[in-house]
């Protein structure tokens, strides 16, 4: 029987991967303290590294805004086909 394989939230990966930062403690003793492989802790805390830059460049938040913009016109297109459809059921 297949084991399924664990899946963690971004914010545990960031969690850990800020101790793993810090070096308060060895990251044997954070994978043993979180239940995770040493090499995984490594691999969080490298990914956390190279996409820090991002949080602070404005493209970034440019990019949120236009797919919550993308997301809004969909939605706007979806409740104007339902109602060109009701107002030809209605007769209207």
């Amino acid at each position: 029987m297949k084991k399924e394989r664990r899946k963690f939230s971004a914010g545990f990966k960031a969690k850990v991967a800020i101790e793993a930062i810090k070096e308060q403690q060895t990251v044997h003793e954070l994978a043993a303290k979180y239940e995770v492989h040493a090499t995984q802790i490594n691999t969080w805390k490298r990914e956390f590294l190279d996409k820090a830059e991002s949080v602070f460049s404005k493209d970034h938040a440019s990019a949120k805004d236009e797919s919550k913009e993308k997301e809004l016109y969909s939605k706007i297109g979806e409740l104007q086909i339902q109602v060109d459809f009701l107002k030809k059921v209605l007769g209207k």
